[in-house]
């Protein structure tokens, strides 16, 4: 390999690292809105957080409105595919604190298992059941996603819910709102792809 052959890498491996630095510089900022609905004036939002914060959301046009509805451990179906907040057990398992049966029409969404903030060391799997079994202390329901699969146990304080399609019209001062990842805008609001409003579940 030549002096200048060896330059010439060198130089486009860091044009490589400043574009990526550049792209995560430029990319918007995703914040996960939990958050008690001040005011509504759709597409506008006014919440409170839980710290006592005071957010801007505006709804993205057409975004998705859904109500979070209370159902049972019975709604949960081989091949639901659903979305479990927990916290990891010592035997590997995870303990459901909450579980979320999405519509057929969301399956995917948001698939694998991942860290989250709803406590220290809380998790959240999206991921499509594959088997249930009955046991002396809940039930352990299986799920797969694309890149393995966890045994979830179910208990009586498990909190189980699902999606129920509404309108930006629902949104009433004093519901308390769910957004995965609203974006950042560069004069402060967030703008929110979809919300879930409801006095179950949309903590989690």
């Amino acid at each position: 390999m030549t002096i200048m052959t060896r330059r010439t890498l060198a130089v486009s491996a860091a044009a490589v690292v400043l574009a990526a630095t550049y792209a995560a510089a430029q990319a918007p900022q995703m914040v996960r809105v939990r958050a008690t609905l001040e005011s509504v004036n759709a597409p506008l939002l006014t919440a409170k957080a839980r710290d006592g914060a005071e957010m801007k959301i505006k709804l993205a046009d057409n975004a998705p409105v859904n109500e979070v509805v209370p159902v049972t451990l019975a709604d949960i179906k081989d091949n639901s595919y659903i979305a479990v907040t927990a916290m990891p057990q010592p035997d590997g398992s995870q303990k459901a604190v909450a579980i979320l049966i999405f519509p057929e029409a969301m399956r995917g969404v948001a698939e694998g298992f991942r860290p989250w903030d709803l406590e220290p060391n809380s998790t959240m799997t999206n991921a499509t059941v594959a088997e249930q079994v009955k046991s002396t202390d809940g039930q352990t329901v299986t799920v797969k996603y694309k890149d393995g699969d966890k045994k979830v146990l179910v208990t009586p304080s498990t909190v189980i819910v699902t999606y129920k399609k509404a309108a930006a019209s629902d949104l009433k001062a004093g519901q308390k709102i769910f957004v995965a990842a609203a974006k950042k805008l560069d004069d402060g609001t967030l703008e929110a792809p979809n919300v879930a409003f409801g006095d179950v579940g949309v903590w989690r």
